[in-house]
């Protein structure tokens, strides 16, 4: 029998600014994220981690780290993801092995759920970290590292930015509102999740004829849900976030989703990961 989902582990903080994003893949499958799919009756293959990286300083590309070691993690996961049985859900890592999943599935829509839009380039990031540039390199900002931009690209008006709430005159800010992506602020989630996830949800069915999600938790209120890598004050709920995915992976044109920046450091041993676990099993089933 052919699995829904086909997990694939990418245990990397290459993209990062400091380590710890490496660990989420054996932290989430510790924390039971597989037996929690299966428990909701959905069929669940676990096929690896592609080989991982942990984060180190690169003083020889200061605004680029570690451009090589993304590069090849994303390649690896996109071999993997090529031959995958079941719909791909990889276990990252840092948000660029985002960019694997898209190569994999040829030129898709994909809807981008994040804290931010990741369109700094390293002209405009001096820290350097990739994980803030993923989506700027797979749409071709002027200034992209050429290693990194050559493992996958979309054209703007195929991305669904969603989850995020920028004020006016910030950098990426500007970007979202010149590019031609649609943008799904964070406040219209708040309003109403399930009639922001269909917006979402419609406009990437009629963009491609499939599209993934990109799926990072600093989307949500650290609050509420410490899991992130970058804490963020404002967010989403967990229950905004299981409405959002509910919608989005219930689409007969979902094609995978990637799971980013869960940085098990972060996360208080009395919370743990098992609300996180709680809520991805109860959206993708």
């Amino acid at each position: 029998m052919v699995p829904r989902w086909s997990v694939i582990g990418a245990p990397s903080s290459a993209g990062a600014h400091t380590p710890g994003v490496e660990r989420a893949p054996a932290a989430l499958r510790a924390a039971g994220l597989l037996s929690a799919l299966d428990d909701r009756g959905l069929q669940v293959q676990d096929l690896g981690d592609v080989p991982g990286f942990r984060w180190r300083p690169d003083p020889a590309r200061p605004t680029a780290q570690n451009a090589a070691a993304v590069a090849r993690v994303a390649i690896d996961v996109a071999k993997a993801v090529a031959t995958a049985p079941g719909v791909p859900l990889i276990l990252g890592g840092d948000c660029t092995v985002t960019l694997g999943l898209v190569a994999a599935t040829g030129s898709p829509a994909l809807v981008y759920i994040d804290g931010g839009p990741d369109l700094y380039t390293p002209d405009t990031r001096p820290h350097g970290n990739l994980d803030a540039m993923g989506l700027a390199h797979l749409i071709g900002l002027p200034g992209c590292d050429p290693t990194v931009a050559a493992v996958a690209s979309l054209p703007p008006e195929r991305v669904v930015a969603y989850g995020f709430d920028l004020p006016p005159g910030d950098l990426e800010r500007l970007l979202v509102d010149r590019l031609p992506m649609t943008y799904v602020p964070g406040n219209e989630v708040r309003t109403g999740p399930a009639k922001a996830a269909a917006r979402a949800r419609f406009a990437a069915e009629a963009l491609a004829p499939s599209f993934v999600v990109h799926f990072d938790v600093d989307v949500l209120a650290f609050a509420q849900a410490p899991f992130a890598d970058v804490p963020e004050p404002a967010g989403l709920t967990l229950q905004e976030l299981v409405e959002t995915l509910s919608v989005l992976v219930a689409s007969p044109q979902s094609a995978g989703m990637t799971l980013t920046e869960v940085n098990p450091d972060h996360v208080p041993p009395e919370v743990g990961l098992t609300p996180l676990v709680d809520a991805l099993a109860t959206a993708l089933s």
